[in-house]
């Protein structure tokens, strides 16, 4: 009996819904379905958004971009992130991807070796990760001005602070730098900016995180749910300890369930000691240290153990188990692993 995930396609399709309705009728919004949609399948994801409306979808490799081609056919436009690298103009040009390009190499490397085709530009309006500066900009002009791109963005670095003063410096960047482009279409907003408010919308938005159902987006529905099976009961007697490094000692008779899952599947090691379990609507404490393989559980105060115990679900999302972790929803979602048995719901599955 193998560890089960369950992704409901139906909610990813209403969160894109809900994130949607906060823009005005002429905002587009996308889709960043990168890193294989979260780590929750592009194939079956990437289709469910396209059904709910989505025409625009964000990876990060061109790679990523053929494949998600491949499950959407012809009509979305698909944007690559990472930009145009040494070796991605074959598969740019046979599925017809758009790199976002994001240096003065990129721009003309590409005016080189792909003129004509289709492209977008990435600049840097204060994050210092990925784009062109603005003074870097003159010197290229001649070049984007014969590549004519079909978008230009950049990135927020803090929108899950609305209060932080780096949201209102970056969007007056941003809006000063893209005059430059006229007529062309403009996106900063990923899902915190989009929660920011209408200012930060432009022509096109792109939520990522809050399509799975995670912060900053308090409203999303729960988008996965993740059942562990329960492979070994013992009795521990107090005293004894529980798993690598004795970290864990009894302190009364204690009955302890082994479970099949572990760090190789995306239950991050650090979240040993803190992190819980849930039979029904019971919590249960992981017991020691969590190892390759398996997670150890105190269920002492269980009347009677389930086949079963529900790491993510209704009582804990993503980001309660991910602050467990010390880490967030993004990483526990792109961690889980390829050994779960994976069960989509909805979607017109």
């Amino acid at each position: 009996m193998r560890a089960e995930l369950t992704i409901d396609l139906d909610a990813i399709a209403e969160n894109w819904r809900a994130l949607d309705a906060q823009s005005t009728g002429w905002t587009e919004t996308g889709a960043v379905v990168k890193a294989d949609a979260y780590g929750l399948g592009a194939a079956r994801v990437a289709p469910a958004l396209a059904r709910a409306g989505a025409k625009s979808f964000f990876v990060a490799l061109a790679e990523e971009g053929a494949a998600l081609r491949e499950a959407l056919g012809s009509r979305p436009e698909i944007y690559i992130l990472g930009g145009y690298m040494p070796g991605d103009l074959e598969i740019v040009r046979e599925h017809d991807l758009t790199p976002v390009l994001n240096s003065a190499e990129q721009v003309r490397g590409f005016a080189a070796d792909a003129p004509g085709t289709g492209c977008a530009v990435q600049l840097d309006s204060g994050m210092n990760r990925l784009g062109i500066e603005g003074l870097e900009l003159p010197a290229l002009m001649l070049e984007l001005n014969a590549l004519r791109p079909k978008l230009v963005i950049s990135h927020l670095a803090c929108a899950e602070e609305p209060a932080h003063p780096l949201n209102a410096m970056q969007l007056g960047v941003f809006q000063t730098l893209a005059l430059g482009f006229p007529g062309i279409r403009r996106s900063l907003a990923a899902t915190g900016g989009i929660l920011l408010g209408p200012a930060w919308h432009f022509e096109l938005t792109r939520p990522g995180i809050g399509l799975y159902g995670g912060l900053p987006f308090n409203e999303a529905r729960p988008v996965v749910g993740l059942s562990l099976p329960v492979i070994q009961i013992r009795d521990v007697a107090p005293g004894e300890i529980v798993g690598y490094g004795g970290s864990w000692t009894a302190t009364r008779p204690s009955r302890i369930a082994t479970l099949s899952a572990g760090y190789a599947d995306g239950l991050i090691r650090a979240m040993g000691g803190r992190a819980r379990v849930f039979a029904g609507d019971t919590p249960c404490p992981l017991a020691g240290r969590v190892s390759m393989d398996l997670l150890t559980v105190d269920v002492t105060d269980l009347d009677a153990v389930p086949e079963r115990l529900e790491v993510l679900g209704p009582h804990q999302g993503i980001d309660a188990l991910a602050e467990a972790a010390g880490t967030i929803g993004h990483e526990v979602l792109t961690a889980l692993g390829s050994r779960y048995a994976r069960v989509y719901k909805g979607g017109d599955n």
